[in-house]
């Protein structure tokens, strides 16, 4: 049996990263890097600007979250929580409007970690608070690899029962759905290798990243007229509408339905719906194997369509 070798943490983080800014935030923003901290929150990220503007300050790092183009603010720290920086978060979540918040450190204390824990538990459901702690591995020679430790996220579910109360049975409905489509989709290899699950919500879509923030994939029910509908939906870019157009025979028959092209001032829309009723609970697994199938197709029309 070959020698199995040992796992060794490197606790000086500055020996790799010397500078705050110049070296770690440096780092972090490369698209790899990026990934890797989205990978950890769950969230996928797109870089908006390093050392962003807020008034007579600057936020390490200002991104969105592909899809849905939900603020995100990152701010490091290579050293202990404090005080500072926890303010600091603050004032830049406020000034650039974010609704997910991430403080990545090298060591969390446990005052800071309550306090991002009374955040989430009293923010409303569209803010999220993350902290992280940033670790550096080694295997003998081997390189330096980075991993990331939550130590506080946001609470989801007790979020969303705050807003249980007072929902309508429609919108209970809805919520109830996207609940079990998580499930469904958690159990799906091929699903999950293409796209990151989002939260529940009580609403009529569901948006799913394929890449660009450009143009997502919008799945939906309609309780009204009791069918589903999958489309890319495509935020104000004529051009790539018509583009897509140009090949909608073979968009058609690959998705094995009849498409509809939908045209309004700014977005553009490419739709198929199907006869499967929301309301009906023992419908639903036939409507999550609708939208799983439709979405890696659209996947697949956008690769091929829309580059």
């Amino acid at each position: 049996m070959d020698t199995l070798g040992k796992m060794i943490r490197i606790t000086d983080l500055r020996s790799v990263w010397p500078h705050e800014a110049n070296d770690f935030t440096k780092w972090l923003v490369q698209e790899e890097n990026l990934t890797l901290l989205g990978d950890a929150i769950d969230i996928e990220l797109e870089l908006e600007e390093r050392e962003s503007s807020v008034g007579s300050f600057n936020v390490d790092i200002f991104a969105k979250e592909v899809g849905t183009n939900r603020r995100v603010i990152i701010e490091n720290q290579l050293e202990d929580t404090n005080h500072d920086h926890l303010g600091k978060l603050i004032t830049y979540a406020s000034g650039k409007g974010a609704e997910v918040i991430v403080w990545v450190v090298k060591r969390a204390r446990d005052e800071h970690r309550q306090a991002i824990e009374w955040l989430n538990q009293h923010t409303d459901n569209n803010i999220g608070f993350f902290l992280l702690e940033i670790e550096l591995w080694q295997i003998g020679d081997s390189a330096k690899a980075p991993r990331f430790n939550i130590v506080e996220r946001p609470n989801d579910w007790s979020k969303t029962m705050k807003t249980i109360e007072g929902l309508s049975d429609t919108d209970l409905l809805k919520l109830e759905f996207w609940t079990g489509f998580n499930e469904a989709m958690s159990d799906n290899n091929d699903f999950t290798r293409n796209f990151h699950a989002r939260k529940a919500m009580p609403q009529h879509w569901y948006d799913l990243s394929i890449g660009s923030s450009a143009y997502h994939v919008a799945l939906t029910i309609n309780t009204q007229k009791q069918s589903i509908g999958a489309d890319i939906y495509i935020n104000d870019d004529k051009e790539l509408f018509e583009r897509f157009k140009m090949h909608k025979d073979e968009i058609s028959t690959m998705l094995n339905s009849e498409v509809e092209w939908r045209e309004a001032k700014k977005a553009c829309r490419i739709f198929i719906t199907t006869n499967i009723n929301p309301k009906k609970r023992e419908c639903w697994p036939k409507a999550y194997n609708w939208f799983l199938e439709k979405a890696i197709i659209y996947k697949e029309i956008a690769s091929k369509f829309g580059e």
